[in-house]
């Protein structure tokens, strides 16, 4: 995945007006659906991957409940592409006085194994098999808004590979990640 994304895509606003953007956004979305809930295995069966995530964002189906937990959301998602977004407090605090090194490791597996079943037929679904996730910098409350955006690499008939980033309206990089899912009819 080519870093130079991140630095380059939101390189026309400032990181503040980018940030209020995707607050703006976040709060759209989590006020026009439903709460979080886990979802009907006929919707499973009967849409697509990219099908479910589009339901969500317009409100049609439920964000899954980790989404409440650790307070983030969907905010697109395309097929081979989803990206999530994030609001780190200090409810996600470790010991050491900065966020978890899961919640980081959370919000990059939503995005890349998402990203996979962005790619899913009907009646698929997944899990992960592997999650590799390298840290590059802490998060604190401090930071803002973050976005875990995860795009495939791979998708073939039982396994998907996928690569994705956590950086805030900066463009500062926090992590990355890769994943390997299992693709298995439900």
């Amino acid at each position: 995945m080519n870093t130079d994304h991140v630095a380059t895509t939101h390189a026309a606003r400032t990181p503040k007006a980018l940030e209020e953007e995707w607050h703006s956004a976040a709060r759209t979305i989590r006020e026009r659906g439903l709460p979080p809930d886990i979802l009907p295995v006929e919707a499973l069966r009967e849409n697509s991957g990219l099908e479910l995530f589009q339901k969500m964002l317009r409100g049609e189906l439920p964000p899954p409940p980790i989404a409440k937990t650790l307070d983030f959301s969907l905010v697109e998602a395309e097929k081979g592409r989803v990206v999530f977004q994030g609001h780190p407090a200090r409810t996600h605090y470790n010991p050491i006085n900065s966020v978890h090194g899961g919640y980081h490791a959370t919000l990059l597996d939503s995005c890349v194994a998402c990203a996979v079943q962005s790619m899913l037929e009907a009646g698929q679904g997944y899990t992960t098999l592997e999650l590799k996730v390298n840290y590059l910098r802490a998060l604190t409350d401090q930071v803002g808004p973050v976005r875990a955006e995860g795009k495939v690499i791979h998708v073939g008939k039982q396994i998907g590979t996928a690569a994705g980033q956590l950086y805030d309206a900066a463009g500062r990089l926090y992590a990355h990640a890769t994943t390997t899912c299992l693709i298995f009819t439900v």
